[in-house]
C-alpha cells in the first residue's frame, strides 16, 4: 500500500479515541501542573465559567468535575499541588524490565561478536527509555536506524505510539506509518511520513494544515528530508536489507477500552489507564494537607495602633521577625490584653497521611504493582526470596510484560543485524537470537554461601553444582575453571586412575 495521496484528515479520525487517551496519560506522566489544569479546564483564562461547566453534561461536564477542573478563584494564587506518582509508576515499570541488560545469543561466533558490540552501544539506555514511554502511552515501536556520518554501526531508536498509525493482521504488526512535523509557517504544516512495509521504507513530505495532511511536495523542500531524496527509488522507497518488517510493536498491556473496536483493539494499555481519578484524588489530598499548613500558621490579631507607626497618614508596620502579628483597623482600648486574639487552626497530619497512603497503595495495586517495589513498607534487609514474596504482584506484571518484549526484541535484533550487513558489510549471518531477561531480584551472596556450605557438609551436592548455584550467570567454561581451582587449593585435584595407565 503506498503513502497517502494527500488531502485527507490528519491524524485519521478513527485514531481519535486512542490519541485522546494518550494525551491524557502523557499529561499525567509529564508531571506538569499547567498541562493538567489545561487538560481538565481548571484554569481561569477568560473562557467560559469553569464552575458553570461542572454542571454540564457529557464529556465537558465530566472533565470539569475533576479536582483539577476546579477553577482557582479570581484574585487568588494557585495552590494546587501535583504528586508525580505517574512518573514513578512508569519509571518503576522500566526498572523492573531493564535494570539489567538482556542477553542475546546466536549460533554463529562472528555474528555473536558483532551482536555484542551492537548491544553495548547504548542499547540498554534506549530500551529503558522505551519501556518507560511504553508504560505511559500504552505501547512503543522500536526499529534499527543508521547514519554513516555519525557511526560505523546501526543502532536502535524508539518511535512513540502517539505518532504512529499501525496496521495489524491477526494481532501482528504488518505495516506502520510514522509522522513528524518538520516545519510550521503561516498556518502551514509540513509533515514527514515514513511508511514501513516488509523490506522497504517509504518517505513522503506533505504540506497541509493543522487538521489536513495537504498535498505531497518534494523531499528537498525540508532540511529534515532532503538527505533522503537521492536514496529513494521511483516509488519513494528505500530497501532495508531485511525481508521482514523492520519495526516491532510492543503493547504495554492488553487493551480494555477498545477491545470491540476492530481498528484499535490491538493497541496497548497504559499503566495509568483507570487510575486517573485516584491520582486526581491524591493531588487533592496533598493540596488539602498543604492548605492546612498554610492556614495553620499562628496569628495574633491586634489593632494597627499597637504596631510600629510610620508617621501621620502613613499607617503602621511591624518587624518581619514578628510574623505572628496581624494588624486590623480597629480602635485601641485601654484593656489591650483583651484585644489581642490568638488564632491557631489545627493541622490534620494523621488524617491526610492515612488518606494519601491508602490512595497510593490503591493506585499501585490497580496498576499491577506492589508497594514494596516503590519503597513502601520499610527498608529492613530481607532475603531475595522474601523480596520476591513481597513483590509478587510486581513480579507477575513484569512477567506478563516480558512475554511481549522477548519475541519483539528477537525480531528487532534480527532486523538490526540485517541492516548492519546491508549497510556496513561484513561476514555476519543475520539470525533471530535467543533473548534472556536477567532476574530483577538478585540473591544475597551470604545466603547463597550459607546454602552451599550446608549442602557441602551434608554431601548433597558436588563442587560443580555448588559453583553453578553461587554463580548462575557463568557459562560451562567458567564453571569448570573455578571447579579446577577449588580442587587444586583443597588438594583434591588428583588424576583419574582409569586414565593414567595400569596400576603398579
Amino acid at each position: 500500500m503506498p503513502l497517502p495521496t494527500g488531502g485527507t484528515a490528519w491524524p485519521p479520525p478513527y485514531l481519535g479515541p486512542a490519541l485522546e487517551a494518550m494525551h491524557t496519560w502523557d499529561a499525567w506522566w509529564s508531571g506538569d501542573p499547567d498541562r493538567l489544569e489545561q487538560l481538565y479546564g481548571g484554569s481561569t483564562g477568560g473562557g467560559p465559567d469553569p464552575k458553570r461547566l461542572q454542571y454540564s453534561g457529557g464529556v465537558v461536564g465530566r472533565i470539569a468535575r475533576w479536582w483539577w477542573g476546579t477553577p482557582t478563584a479570581p484574585g487568588e494564587r494557585r495552590t494546587k499541588m501535583h504528586v508525580p506518582i505517574a512518573g514513578d509508576l512508569c519509571g518503576g515499570s522500566a526498572d523492573l524490565l531493564f535494570s539489567e541488560p538482556p542477553k542475546f545469543t546466536v549460533d554463529d561466533d562472528t555474528t555473536q561478536a558483532r551482536l555484542d558490540d551492537l548491544a553495548d552501544d547504548g542499547m540498554l539506555a534506549t530500551l529503558q527509555t522505551a519501556a518507560e514511554v511504553g508504560a505511559a502511552l500504552g505501547g512503543i515501536y522500536l526499529r534499527p536506524v543508521y547514519d554513516t556520518d555519525l557511526s560505523d554501526r546501526p543502532w536502535i531508536t524508539a518511535e512513540h505510539a502517539d505518532r504512529a498509525i499501525p496496521e495489524f493482521t491477526w494481532g501482528r504488526l504488518s505495516a506502520v506509518t510514522f509522522w513528524k512535523v518538520v516545519r510550521e509557517e503561516d498556518g502551514q504544516i509540513w509533515r514527514w511520513l515514513q511508511r514501513h512495509e516488509p523490506g522497504v521504507i517509504m518517505h513522503g513530505l506533505y504540506q497541509g494544515t493543522k487538521d489536513n495532511l495537504g498535498r505531497p511536495v518534494p523531499l528537498e523542500d525540508s532540511e529534515a528530508t532532503a538527505g533522503f531524496a537521492p536514496l529513494v527509488n521511483a516509488e519513494g522507497a528505500i530497501p532495508t536489507g531485511y525481508d521482514g518488517l523492520d519495526v516491532v510493536a510492543i503493547p504495554n498491556q492488553v487493551s480494555r477500552r477498545w477491545r470491540c473496536n476492530p481498528k484499535l483493539k490491538d493497541f496497548g494499555r497504559s499503566d495509568l489507564d483507570g487510575v486517573e481519578p485516584l491520582m486526581d484524588a491524591l493531588d487533592e489530598t496533598y493540596s488539602s494537607w498543604m492548605r492546612d499548613i498554610r492556614i495553620g500558621k499562628g496569628r495574633v490579631i491586634t489593632p494597627n495602633a499597637f504596631l510600629q507607626s510610620n508617621g501621620p497618614g502613613r499607617g503602621a508596620s511591624w518587624n518581619p521577625d514578628q510574623e505572628i502579628y496581624a494588624g486590623l483597623d480597629m480602635l485601641a482600648r485601654g484593656d489591650a490584653g483583651q484585644q489581642l486574639t490568638t488564632v491557631q487552626f489545627a493541622i490534620r497530619v494523621q488524617e491526610h497521611r492515612d488518606t494519601a497512603e491508602d490512595l497510593v497503595n490503591q493506585i499501585l495495586r490497580s496498576a499491577g504493582y506492589s508497594g514494596q517495589t516503590f519503597g513502601i513498607g520499610g527498608d529492613v534487609a530481607v532475603t531475595a526470596t522474601e523480596v520476591t514474596a513481597r513483590e509478587r504482584r510486581s513480579m507477575t506484571t513484569r512477567g506478563k510484560k516480558v512475554l511481549r518484549w522477548r519475541p519483539a526484541l528477537a525480531q528487532l535484533v534480527e532486523a538490526l543485524l540485517a541492516v548492519d550487513r546491508e549497510v556496513f558489510g561484513g561476514s555476519i549471518v543475520p539470525q533471530r537470537p535467543t533473548v534472556e531477561f536477567e532476574d530483577s531480584v538478585q540473591e544475597d551472596p551470604l545466603s547463597l554461601a550459607n546454602t552451599a556450605d550446608v549442602l557441602r557438609r551434608a554431601q548433597a551436592a558436588s563442587t560443580d553444582t555448588l559453583v553453578r548455584m553461587t554463580h548462575p550467570e557463568w557459562d560451562d567454561t567458567q564453571v569448570k575453571a573455578e571447579v579446577a581451582r577449588i580442587q587444586q587449593e583443597a588438594g583434591t585435584a588428583v588424576p583419574d586412575p582409569m586414565q593414567t595407565g595400569a596400576l603398579p
